[in-house]
């Protein structure tokens, strides 16, 4: 026998939402997007326009860049041309190019193994050596910077250059490692299990199968080096100081400021080395924030 359960109109309408309700959700969705979206370009503005602010004082002319005006009545693009053509400016270019391109490869060359070992390896001592590896990231440079600049200067006699900055790149990085270390543990050890089964050595299954998989954390370390040894400051200011030839935009920028007492070219300067980082994160910042972001998964 079936029993039919009947539901009365007034309970059935009851459960559906008024027309009132209806509208005073919508209202509360509208509300919420317009705050967010207030909040979010408050904060957009807030980091723009100091880069606007840049930009317009660069194309000033000399008169109206020491004015209050925040517009300028002619946009003089040859400031840019006066900066380039600045003595020494190109060298710095060049400097700063050649140290952040070969920190950024050492450092990336250096890194991925290391960090490939301390997460698949199963080794005695691997997390002692990890402890090592952490202990030395708490370890500030201003400690170690006088009997590191003596061995480089008295033993080797690189100062004034700086491959005293560039060669120790090559025997990896503390945090590369840390931060890839834990990239590469949230890969499936099966995948590596199936390369070695398959007759691959740990070298060939490190390029042929890690590397690959690995990339966006390999694209962040490498973003993260090349932003340190472009914008570096002290260590140029320590080895390099006393070689005008050697110094990079970033240490060589505070040298033209008090040489060119001049509020455009300083900001024309400023823009070309704020530029070249600029245009690196906005072509990889997918690969940067993915990297980011799957790091640190597995601990």
């Amino acid at each position: 026998m079936t029993t039919t359960t009947l539901t009365r109109p007034d309970t059935a309408a009851a459960s559906r939402p008024s027309g009132s309700d209806a509208a005073r959700h919508r209202r509360k969705r509208v509300l919420n997007w317009i705050a967010v979206h207030s909040v979010a370009v408050a904060l957009a503005l807030f980091f723009v326009l100091p880069f606007v602010f840049v930009l317009l004082t660069s194309v000033m002319s000399d008169d109206q860049a020491m004015s209050g005006d925040l517009w300028p009545d002619s946009w003089n693009w040859s400031n840019y041309s006066t900066v380039f053509h600045t003595p020494g400016f190109l060298g710095w270019w060049r400097n700063s190019l050649m140290y952040a391109l070969l920190g950024t490869v050492f450092t990336v060359c250096s890194s991925v193994p290391v960090a490939y070992a301390l997460a698949k390896f199963r080794f005695r001592g691997r997390r002692t050596a990890m402890i090592l590896v952490i202990s030395t990231m708490m370890l500030p440079p201003q400690v170690i910077i006088i009997p590191m600049y003596l061995v480089w200067a008295q033993q080797f006699h690189l100062s004034g250059s700086l491959w005293p900055l560039i060669i120790p790149m090559a025997f990896g990085d503390a945090y590369s490692i840390f931060l890839l270390r834990q990239f590469l543990l949230t890969i499936p050890q099966e995948y590596i299990e199936s390369a070695k089964v398959d007759g691959c050595g740990e070298f060939r299954t490190l390029l042929k199968i890690v590397v690959p998989m690995a990339k966006p954390g390999i694209a962040a370390i490498a973003l993260f080096q090349f932003f340190y040894c472009w914008n570096d400051y002290f260590g140029p200011q320590i080895y390099a100081a006393q070689n005008p030839g050697a110094w990079t935009l970033s240490y060589g920028l505070e040298s033209f400021k008090s040489a060119h007492a001049v509020n455009y070219l300083t900001m024309a300067a400023t823009l070309l080395v704020m530029a070249p980082v600029i245009i690196v994160f906005f072509f990889a910042q997918k690969a940067f924030v993915e990297g980011v972001t799957l790091t640190g998964v597995k601990g």
